[in-house]
């Protein structure tokens, strides 16, 4: 509590012996005016000491996550696709999105966690919701506008499995303004880890990492896409933990390279000079580099019998934040979530169907002998 004075610690201090004590109790107990004790409550909310309204107190480890919550389709052709006419195809149909993803995986591995999104007022917005409810994940932020329909995206896939074509209904997410962050701030100040994808808007973005500063939890960011990556601010300061895809990477870069983990670790330490406090650089199959204070660290990635790369890098990064919360360094971290991004594969789910804590335990050994 260093960001504290000593008036609001004693304010604090009453507030959690008593969490329905009255502004002008706690003013008459300290000796100071009831505009001086609104005043500390106001900035213990700020800062995230306390929820607000009833004084409620914050969960301990608590994430928030920001970001897409996207209906997926995925259409598999039976035979090569043959362009400008129908094609035979296996469909399937899930939920998805990178926040909404990570959120769930989290929710799965028993972290207390909020989402924050918009979705359109319609069915697959309420089923949406519903499912994360389910889950466990407070959605009480996520807002309902008659504005846009609830995102989409659609994959047409060879038989292989490869992405022949994708389209993404994503207007919505342009709805997502910086008055939403504030309306949301007293969740967000109040969270262990804060995550964002880049399917926020760039001013949006840029407002949540400025405000961030001073407040007392770490900030993680997802770059999503190559098309998304340009979303990012300049300046990376303020950014604790920022993921990406060497595609992604070497967009934000204006380099080439990916051929090796030497290419994902010349990465990883370029966009730590940028700013960003931790970087993790992934290379799908070849495994990912992790840079943290101008050290960078490469690992192979972990064997897996893949089945579908779906949300894959999603569980990656849920992984290597549970990691976090659970104080492992970030080099920890990280290797968690391959193992996770790895068990995902071995799914046909956008999330593992059998994902808890216990799960994951059960398949730490894998990570033997991963560090490249």
């Amino acid at each position: 509590m260093d960001d504290l004075g000593s008036q609001e610690i004693s304010v604090l201090k009453i507030i959690r012996d008593n969490p329905f004590a009255g502004q002008q109790e706690i003013a008459a107990a300290l000796g100071l005016a009831r505009s001086t004790v609104a005043a500390h409550v106001s900035q213990l909310v700020q800062k995230g000491y306390v929820l607000g309204r009833g004084y409620l107190l914050p969960e301990p480890k608590r994430a928030v996550l920001i970001g897409g919550a996207v209906f997926d389709r995925k259409y598999r052709a039976r035979e090569p696709v043959v362009m400008e006419t129908s094609n035979p195809v296996d469909s399937t149909r899930s939920f998805g999105g990178v926040a909404r993803n990570v959120a769930e995986n989290l929710a799965l591995l028993g972290t207390p966690t909020s989402f924050v999104s918009l979705v359109g007022e319609d069915e697959t917005g309420a089923s949406i919701l519903a499912h994360l409810r389910e889950r466990g994940v407070d959605v009480s932020q996520v807002v309902t506008t008659r504005e846009r329909q609830t995102a989409e995206y659609a994959a047409i896939l060879d038989p292989k499995g490869d992405l022949v074509m994708g389209i993404a209904d994503m207007g919505i997410f342009d709805l997502l303004r910086p008055d939403h962050i504030d309306r949301a701030w007293a969740h967000l100040a109040s969270a262990s880890l804060v995550f964002a994808d880049c399917n926020l808007p760039a001013d949006t973005l840029a407002y949540l990492v400025s405000r961030r500063q001073g407040a007392r939890f770490q900030l993680a960011v997802d770059a999503v896409s190559t098309h998304k990556v340009g979303r990012l601010p300049e300046d990376l300061t303020g950014i604790d933990l920022l993921f990406m895809n060497i595609d992604e990477a070497n967009s934000r870069l204006g380099r080439s390279g990916h051929t090796s983990l030497d290419d994902a670790a010349d990465a990883a330490l370029r966009l730590a000079g940028q700013g960003a406090g931790n970087v993790v650089v992934t290379m799908g199959a070849r495994g990912m580099a992790v840079a943290a204070e101008s050290n960078v660290r490469t690992f192979a990635a972990v064997a897996a019998n893949a089945i579908d790369m779906t949300g894959a890098g999603d569980a990656m990064i849920a992984g290597a934040l549970h990691g976090l919360l659970a104080e492992q360094d970030v080099y920890e971290a990280a290797r968690l979530g391959s193992l996770l991004g790895a068990l995902t594969t071995e799914t046909s789910a956008s999330v593992h169907p059998e994902l808890s804590q216990h799960f994951l335990q059960a398949h730490a050994h894998r990570l033997a002998h991963q560090e490249g």
